[in-house]
């Protein structure tokens, strides 16, 4: 079952952050700096804290970074291509490392990973701590404590720090990173990072950590800033950037965790990729692909678009209530029992049958809107914010405009998807479309958003339909 909420997933922390950077593998994106020429303020400690969303598995994916251009003293931290996670540091020869037993392989949440280091510690198993979502990791397949007193690495003058790949631009990260700290000298508890919720006590969310001392070589990233995502918000001094722009903030972040395409769940055939944080799905005309989002809902009404960027008149947009077998199993929404989709051309099929009516075609240059309303057990389209076939999803209207849905509750799996999906046969072109749950792969001109303020949407939601995201599920799904 893919429906995961996951971390921080339904809560409301109280403490919010508004950005996270969004990480596309493949395109050699990375944040760097070469350290102040500074002494560090204690080479036996540090403490590195972010939180992640990963995108991309199955290959080597780096969070960060510590080098001087070709040896010497390193620190990093990566998931290793089998999902697990890896931590060194480095000097000649390997000083510390661990490599929990577990794999991280959850695309739908949110994870906070802190490491402390202090070698200063009598007790070798008080030197270095890894936190994974307020947790002390204890089960390690490697668990290399370092020596007393053995320098950190992490910390060094004239060094390069890097986010998002490795020293050999050959392990780039595919996800999304917020609130990126690392702190010199200081071993810090994980306490100063987060805390657990209140109310449910397995839940770890984030606290404001901008009055820490980060120390004369440390840094904190927020990401708040879309012209300059490289923003040392401690003031120790900014980050360049290299294959990132201002459509790479995201609002999709550790306290408001939105909707994606699911690459968990699709049919594996050869040549399907997804891209840009799993807002972006490529297919091939040879295959039958099928792909789902993250969340799936079963009531409240719901507000999502859609750009196509390459199209093949047999592919579909729309709605399945299975996260799994249609998927997997059948070329696009609207075949198969309880799913509905568009294809470019304007037909509409749910179920399998065609839907009647006045639907319009689309073309690259379109934005096709798609609104689920699970009070009323309706769905509608739209085209460059005009709803087809004169629908009206703010009265939950009977009308042409208005597909009627099985309500979810009488589905196999109990919820509705946003869908997409290809045949696999046709002109010879394939189909490529970028999905937009609130916060887009691509600049939008207007920025609308819904009426909790949620969301960054060319053309805005109808009254009384939100952005997919967890602070609104939490509210109305």
């Amino acid at each position: 079952m893919p429906l995961i909420l996951g971390t921080n997933s339904i809560k409301d922390t109280g403490y919010d952050v508004a950005n996270s950077c969004r990480f596309n593998s493949g395109d050699d994106c990375k944040i760097s700096r070469t350290s102040p020429n500074s002494s560090p303020t204690n080479a036996d400690k540090f403490t590195f804290s972010c939180w992640v969303k990963r995108s991309t598995l199955g290959t080597d994916s780096q969070i960060f970074d510590t080098y001087n251009g070709s040896s010497g003293g390193q620190f990093q931290m990566y998931f290793k291509s089998d999902d697990t996670l890896r931590v060194q540091v480095y000097n000649s020869s390997t000083k510390a490392e661990f490599i929990p037993n577990r794999k991280f392989r959850d695309v739908t949440a949110w994870m906070n990973i802190i490491f402390v280091y202090d070698s200063s510690q009598g007790t070798a198993s008080n030197r270095a701590k890894l936190y994974v979502n307020g947790t002390q990791e204890t089960s390690f397949a490697t668990e290399t404590y370092p020596s007393q007193n053995v320098d950190g690495e992490f910390a060094i003058q004239n060094h390069i720090q890097m986010i998002g790949t490795n020293a050999g631009n050959s392990t780039d990260f595919g996800g999304y990173m917020a609130e990126v700290i690392g702190v010199d000298g200081q071993a810090l508890a994980h306490t100063q990072f987060g805390e657990f919720d209140e109310d449910s006590p397995t839940i770890w969310k984030p606290i404001d950590v901008s009055s820490i001392n980060v120390g004369t070589l440390g840094f904190y990233l927020d990401f708040e800033d879309s012209s300059a995502l490289g923003n040392d918000v401690s003031g120790v001094g900014d980050f360049s950037l290299t294959n990132l722009a201002a459509t790479d903030q995201s609002s999709d972040t550790c306290t408001n965790n939105f909707a994606t395409m699911n690459p968990l769940v699709f049919n594996t055939s050869t040549g399907n990729t997804f891209a840009e944080g799993n807002l972006q799905v490529s297919t091939t005309d040879s295959a039958i692909f099928g792909a789902v989002s993250t969340i799936g809902v079963s009531s409240g009404k719901f507000y999502m678009e859609v750009k196509p960027t390459q199209i093949e008149n047999k592919n579909a947009l729309g709605i399945t209530s299975s996260g799994s077998d249609d998927a997997r199993n059948n070329s696009r929404p609207g075949t198969s029992t309880n799913s509905v989709g568009i294809r470019s051309s304007g037909d509409v099929a749910s179920g399998g049958s065609g839907v009647s009516g006045s639907w319009d075609s689309f073309t690259t240059s379109d934005i096709v809107g798609i609104a689920l309303d699970l009070d009323n057990n309706k769905l509608y389209f739209s085209k460059n914010g005009t709803f087809m076939n004169s629908g009206d999803p703010t009265s939950g209207s009977t009308g042409t405009g208005a597909i009627s849905l099985t309500d979810p509750a009488s589905t196999t799996d109990g919820f509705y998807f946003f869908a997409f999906g290809d045949p696999g046969s046709g002109s010879g072109t394939s189909n490529i479309a970028q999905f937009n749950f609130g916060s887009p792969p691509y600049a939008v001109s207007s920025g609308n958003a819904d009426a909790n303020g949620f969301g960054n949407f060319e053309y805005a939601p109808p009254s009384g339909y939100f952005a997919l995201c967890s602070k609104n599920l939490a509210e109305h799904g």
